[in-house]
């Protein structure tokens, strides 16, 4: 099954000292896969986009992920988004978002495992007070749907 994480809104876009903050300390934003995180995005960023493939499979008429992108035990299965600094060390993670597969509607991640296209999840990168979103995000704030792809 195809994924696409839609992030927007990115803290350092900001004009706050906030946002100084995140650009001066080289902040990036990216998906963990195990317990890498990759495909980093700067803080100030227009925009973020990771796109990757996860298992998935039906067990006792229930759906499952799995991959090195999942995280979590069967029934409470989830992606990270994380954030931190990088540096000539490497990345060194302060915060991170949990997109939970049980807080996508049914009849999507339905559709996105049948092949009907890719499930899509969008939101923003910002907290309330202008820092880096971090904790479970739920829907209104991630929207999930099943995009289906372009037509050829």
């Amino acid at each position: 099954m195809r994924i696409r994480i839609e992030g927007t809104d990115l803290p350092g876009r900001r004009g706050a000292a906030g946002a100084d903050a995140l650009r001066w300390n080289n902040v990036h934003v990216g998906v963990q896969r195990r317990a890498e995180v990759v495909d980093l995005f700067p803080a100030d960023a227009g925009s973020a986009t990771w796109e990757f493939d996860v298992d998935s499979r039906e067990v006792d008429g229930l759906l499952d992920v799995g991959g090195p992108y999942v995280h979590g035990r069967p029934g409470a299965r989830f992606l990270y988004l994380s954030w931190g600094a990088v540096d000539g060390t490497g990345f060194a993670m302060f915060k991170r978002i949990k997109l939970i597969f049980g807080d996508v509607p049914t009849g999507v991640l339905r559709a996105a495992h049948d092949g009907e296209g890719v499930l899509v999840g969008r939101l923003g990168l910002t907290d309330g007070r202008g820092a880096p979103r971090s904790a479970r995000v739920r829907p209104p704030d991630v929207v999930w749907q099943c995009v289906p792809p372009p037509a050829t």
